[in-house]
């Protein structure tokens, strides 16, 4: 083995582990209890309470370990489908905190821009509609109605994109909606 390598590694660990043992040591400041407050084992709840100035205080310290939960967004959705000018869709009703809303994915690779026209339809006859500018490309994007207040389970809501050319005759080019295929009996 190379031993020129081995003291590099040797070095480099070295270093490495000098900020490490700073934050388990922990700073003395004065005037802060017993000198022994602070460092990586009391911030990680690992140090002696009774050593630690915050909690001898009396100090509560409420820690919520990793990032803020996010709400959870139930989806429903149809066919990823394809067309052949270029255009490939997918749309999807979501829910999520008491609303309701439709969204379709989208890749355009027709070579022109396009229309999108995205309906949600509810219970009670509720229905949604918002027209999206659907640009040339390869990126994908995709067209989102505003949110409502739900009015039910998600099973009873569906939504559907129309992509069109955005010309006096609007040839349809695709239709995409949020109805999963029927399942195969076999």
């Amino acid at each position: 083995m190379n031993l020129r390598l081995i003291g590099i590694g040797a070095g480099v660990l070295l270093i490495l582990s000098l900020p490490l043992a700073g934050a388990i040591a922990g700073p003395d400041f004065a005037g802060q209890g017993d000198g022994k407050a602070g460092g990586l084992l009391s911030s990680l709840g690992l140090s002696d309470p009774s050593r630690t100035s915050d909690t001898a205080r009396g100090v509560a310290r409420h820690a919520q370990p990793g990032p803020p939960e996010q709400p959870r967004t139930d989806s429903r959705c149809g066919p990823e489908l394809t067309s052949p000018q270029g255009l490939e869709a997918q749309t999807c009703v979501l829910v999520s905190e008491g609303s309701t809303w439709g969204r379709s994915y989208y890749r355009n690779t027709s070579g022109r821009p396009l229309d999108a026209v995205l309906t949600v339809m509810g219970p009670a006859g509720r229905t949604v509609q918002i027209r999206c500018a659907v640009g040339a490309g390869d990126e994908p994007g995709l067209c989102e109605t505003p949110r409502e207040a739900s009015a039910g389970a998600v099973s009873g809501y569906s939504a559907v994109a129309e992509f069109a050319v955005p010309d006096d005759e609007g040839a349809l080019l695709l239709r995409s909606g949020s109805n999963a295929p029927a399942p195969k009996g076999g």
